[in-house]
């Protein structure tokens, strides 16, 4: 990759090489091909007529267009510019004037057999008036342009950081009792079993060393992903009573997908919130699966609850951050539902993501 200043090195490299270019097209090209030895001082008025493009140019984009257009200081813009193209054409005059190029131009043509060369004002000065209006509109909209790609830029920076700061907010998120509840039903394990308890250990400083680490770039294998969601779900069931199943179903990966982090375990919490009981038989089922490039995921629990519990409730902060994350890492391809099923007392939750911009070509390890 360029560093700044290479970048830097590179555009204007480009900026000379289009004006090199635009200067033959407009300027150079035509005299040339009148195959007659014209004076030195029409070449120095050719270039200064140059050197009066590009300062247009680099004026309005530089000044004009950031401290009056940009600003709704219309009027005063176009006045401007107006103002500009009403003294270009007397300054070129000036300059002929100063060259006595009228006179030079004259006789090389009369000596070279021809007329003479175009009379002053008329088509001249219209043609004057053409190239800076052309200069005056190329310039206005790359400046435009640049602003608008600078602004979006700019915006998706603050919204990277902004998701940044809400995947560190969820991460928070993750109820602080589960942790020191687990290290206190590890440490209840160690006195029955021994080896167990070590495992439980692993799971969870795996899933501690993921949150910390694996997850700070903004996205992850998923096969990491459901890596963590098993220590998580392992670790649980360690605070469960027999009254409640727990079901994860897994899919097969062929390959890998890159996935934003920790989108899936709110909704796994939240079911072990809503769905366990101490007094009567729950169910937890969490399928995820891979259909093409589709990955679909479905938590149903029981509901202990008689009042029943609102998609909007269900879950709080945790839920809503998530769905705000949805809509930006995701915006048009991702779908979800949660709704209540009365005649199973469950609460269900749908979601779908398309993962084809996000695929890593690597297979799971």
């Amino acid at each position: 990759m360029f560093s700044i200043k290479g970048r830097s090195a590179l555009s204007i490299l480009l900026h000379v090489l289009t004006w090199i270019l635009f200067a033959f097209i407009l300027l150079f090209y035509q005299p040339l091909s009148w195959s007659i030895e014209v004076p030195f001082q029409f070449w120095i008025k050719q270039v200064c007529i140059l050197l009066i493009l590009v300062g247009v140019f680099y004026i309005n984009s530089t000044i004009l267009v950031p401290r009056l257009l940009l600003k709704n200081k219309n009027i005063a813009y176009i006045i401007v510019l107006i103002a500009i193209i009403s003294l270009v054409g007397p300054f070129v005059k000036w300059i002929d004037e100063a060259l006595q190029l009228p006179d030079l131009m004259e006789k090389a043509f009369f000596k070279n057999g021809f007329p003479g060369p175009p009379k002053r004002g008329g088509r001249l000065d219209m043609f004057l008036i053409m190239m800076i209006s052309l200069i005056i509109g190329i310039s206005t909209s790359i400046t435009l342009i640049q602003t608008w790609q600078g602004d979006q830029q700019n915006r998706e920076a603050l919204e990277k950081d902004k998701i940044g700061s809400e995947l560190s907010f969820l991460k928070a998120q993750i109820n602080p009792h589960f942790f020191f509840n687990t290290l206190n039903n590890i440490y209840a394990l160690t006195h029955i079993d021994v080896e167990k308890s070590r495992n439980a250990l692993h799971k969870l400083s795996r899933m501690m060393r993921y949150l910390l680490y694996d997850t700070q770039s903004g996205s992850t294998p998923l096969s990491k992903e459901i890596d963590f969601i098993v220590d998580y779900l392992d670790l649980m069931k360690i605070r469960l009573n027999d009254l409640t199943t727990v079901e994860f179903e897994a899919p097969t990966l062929t390959k890998d997908f890159s996935v934003a982090p920790m989108l899936f375990l709110p909704y796994i919490e939240n079911a072990f919130k809503h769905g366990v009981s101490t007094l009567k038989p729950s169910v937890i089922k969490i399928a995820l699966e891979i259909q093409g490039d589709d990955l679909h995921l479905n938590v149903r629990n029981s509901i202990f609850n008689q009042d029943g519990v609102t998609a909007d409730e269900y879950g709080g902060i945790g839920l809503s951050n998530t769905k705000r994350r949805l809509d930006i890492l995701y915006p048009g391809r991702h779908s979800f539902s949660a709704q209540t099923q009365p005649d199973t007392n469950e609460y269900i939750v749908d979601l779908t993501i398309n993962l084809n911009d996000t695929k890593l070509h690597s297979s799971r390890r």
